[in-house]
């Protein structure tokens, strides 16, 4: 069962991660404009860039972290002004979209066009990056917000769907583009007459299967997963980078905390994924990497 959150799970602990120091160097390069510029730029652990260069698959799984650092606010966050009273529950399950469908569709339409004014960050950035210059590549995102593929991303799977996507409520496969928001109700569908709603996987719903049996399959196969801004307590996501590593991957972890998965990973950047990942590409690829 998935949703915008779910119940933590244990995670399996394989061995201690090689836990990369903060900072031991001056910067050797600005990012200048982002959240990050007191940063200094991390050293990369010669076997860690070189693992990422020579593999032949690399499969990435991202979480709210990520978009966090773009100003995205998680779920509960967004909880804020008029919805401040709500609980996600009346806003984030099928059952409340039956009982209120006008009051979902209204919270989702505020919430698309709030995450219409984020833009993505350097983290993103370096992902697309990395599917440009891997020889295989599979990004797994539990974000619903895009900015992947703002950010150039292609080779993706969105686990819990896109906001920006609006479908049937009645044929889950059926994604309209164009609605009207001018009735009193959500839209209707063009096809069948039901109610639209948004293309995310709510609370009681599963990920969508196509996606999942993707990521799962990535994950058995890369040669190295790079795990970034989630905490790896939300399933079945957080069992991908368990399937990596009984498969012999190298798995990083990417966060500014510890987490679960910290026992798992191989490599720990203890770092924002905006200051980490460039560093990360171009300690692998050189210093015009992240250039496209």
């Amino acid at each position: 069962m998935a949703g915008p959150c779910d119940s933590p799970n244990e995670v399996t602990q394989y061995n201690l991660p090689n836990v990369l120091p903060d900072m031991e160097k001056s910067l050797a390069r600005e990012l200048p404009g982002t959240p990050w510029d007191n940063h200094r730029m991390p050293v990369i652990a010669d076997d860690l860039a070189r693992a990422l260069r020579d593999a032949r698959f690399v499969a990435v799984l991202t979480g709210a972290g990520v978009s966090a650092e773009s100003g995205v606010p998680t779920f509960r966050d967004a909880l804020t002004g008029l919805w401040a009273n709500f609980d996600p529950l009346e806003l984030a399950t099928p059952a409340a979209f039956r009982r209120k469908p006008k009051l979902v569709w209204d919270w989702y339409a505020g919430r698309r066009a709030q995450l219409g004014r984020v833009q993505p960050n350097p983290g993103h950035h370096a992902i697309a990056r990395i599917e440009a210059l891997a020889p295989s590549f599979l990004l797994a995102t539990q974000n619903v917000d895009g900015l992947h593929a703002r950010a150039g991303s292609r080779k993706l799977v969105e686990l819990h769907g896109n906001i920006a996507r609006v479908r049937c409520s009645d044929e889950p496969r059926r994604v309209v583009e164009t609605w009207d928001d001018a009735g009193d109700g959500p839209p209707r569908c063009p096809h069948c007459g039901a109610f639209l709603r948004p293309d995310v996987v709510w609370f009681e719903e599963s990920l969508p299967a196509h996606a999942l049996i993707a990521a799962e399959d990535a994950a058995r196969a890369c040669d190295l997963l790079i795990v970034a801004g989630t905490s790896g307590e939300v399933y079945p996501a957080a069992a991908l980078p368990q399937y990596a590593k009984a498969a012999g991957a190298i798995v990083v972890e990417v966060n500014p905390t510890a987490t679960p998965l910290s026992a798992l990973a191989d490599h720990v950047l203890r770092l924002p994924s905006g200051v980490a990942l460039p560093a990360l590409v171009r300690a692998a690829w050189g210093e015009d990497a992240m250039r496209d």
